[in-house]
């Protein structure tokens, strides 16, 4: 799944997708600049989800504040903010349509985010 935005560079081979929950009542800015040859940064509204794609070893630096100063409030592997894309063929079929209707709402949603 590539960002419109800021894809991962193409010589990246195992981007994973991801999910950030903005749970205070602050905007925040949320970026990942350890990762060679890209930036990914994002406003994260109170309440809002923010779905992205980013390498495992990324790291999620979440800035919460008011409009004029900000202040580095966390620090998140993005490997523990991963999301599983994929369906589990155990599961019967009731469990697999359920999956596919999150994975594609996840889709739709990490295309709204981009807009």
């Amino acid at each position: 799944m590539a960002q419109i935005l800021d894809p991962l560079p193409s010589n990246y081979q195992n981007g994973i997708v991801c999910c950030y929950v903005n749970a205070t009542s602050k905007i925040q800015v949320v970026r990942i600049s350890n990762i060679p040859n890209w930036h990914f940064e994002r406003v994260v509204f109170p309440g809002q989800r923010l779905v992205f794609e980013s390498m495992p070893q990324g790291l999620l630096e979440v800035h919460t504040g008011m409009i004029a100063s900000a202040i580095l409030s966390d620090k998140i592997p993005c490997i523990t903010l991963r999301i599983d894309m994929e369906l589990n063929d155990s599961e019967d079929e009731d469990a697999e349509m359920g999956e596919v209707a999150t994975t594609e709402s996840a889709q739709k949603e990490l295309v709204n985010l981009q807009r």
